[in-house]
């Protein structure tokens, strides 16, 4: 077996950063240009509200499945929001209730109806 280092996509984009190579150019370019993006973003939410809808188009989905994700995002903070005022915490208990909400919609687990 041969040992090798690894890493995550964060540490990967900073090795990308350090390398003192034109033909690294390009990325580095595209990497200031989504950070700065991102920070517009967090100036103005809306922006970012618009990437997605953008995002979901070129992938295809119909504004109707777009306006409806949005609604089911809505619906899911609205929940964990009230879980959250009656002390549940985040994490495992978060994970018990919706498979519980799962399994009682499709008769899955959420990792079951996920693997479909």
């Amino acid at each position: 077996m041969r040992l090798t280092d690894t890493a995550d996509t964060q540490v990967m984009l900073r090795i990308v950063q350090s390398i003192p190579s034109p033909k690294a150019e390009p990325f580095k370019l595209w990497l200031a240009r989504v950070g700065y993006e991102r920070l517009e973003e967090t100036a103005d939410p809306e922006l970012a509200i618009n990437r997605a809808l953008k995002t979901y188009l070129q992938k295809g989905y119909s504004r109707e499945w777009i306006n409806q994700r949005l609604k089911s995002i809505e619906i899911r903070k609205d929940l964990t929001d009230e879980w959250e005022n009656r002390g549940v915490k985040e994490g495992l208990e978060f994970a018990i209730l919706t498979d519980e909400i799962s399994l009682a919609w499709a008769g899955l687990t959420t990792k079951q109806y996920k693997n479909l």
